[in-house]
């Protein structure tokens, strides 16, 4: 008999406690927010990776895209402009974790698994007013 094939995804946790965690399956998915100021949206691609001990993931930063521009939010200087989105390659290109700040007075975030939409990041995960961290994981980490 072989062993089960590794379920990646993402773990989802309040504060960095590591309680609750929260299990999104998947291999790729966006991370989309609205800039609180310029109201332009932010999104950011990543994939999951098998990681290099067995049973373990990586994130993988593969491309981000800002739609406008304003205070605070300006493109880096190798971005390029594409049907009014300003497209650039992540600097940090294997990030451990994300660190979400989550408050009542901005629009969630919005977490987008590959083909299955957009959703709030509370409809998997409630804010407690402070930081989200997400993290690559398999299905057996949490």
């Amino acid at each position: 008999m072989g062993s089960a094939p590794l379920l990646l995804g993402l773990c989802l946790t309040l504060g960095g406690t590591g309680d609750p965690v929260v299990f999104v399956p998947g291999e790729s998915f966006t991370l989309a927010w609205t800039h609180s100021i310029e109201r332009q949206r932010w999104e950011e691609d990543y994939a999951v990776r098998a990681g290099k001990k067995p049973g373990s993931a990586t994130l993988h930063a593969t491309q981000a895209r800002i739609r406008g521009s304003g205070a605070g939010m300006d493109p880096p200087p190798d971005a390029w402009l594409e049907n009014g989105w300003y497209h650039y390659r992540p600097t940090e290109p294997t990030p451990a974790v994300l660190r979400l700040s989550r408050s009542a007075f901005v629009p969630d975030y919005e977490l987008c698994p590959a083909g299955q939409g957009c959703r709030a990041m509370s409809d998997w995960l409630l804010s407690d007013g402070g930081i989200t961290v997400l993290y690559a994981c398999t299905a057996t980490d949490r």
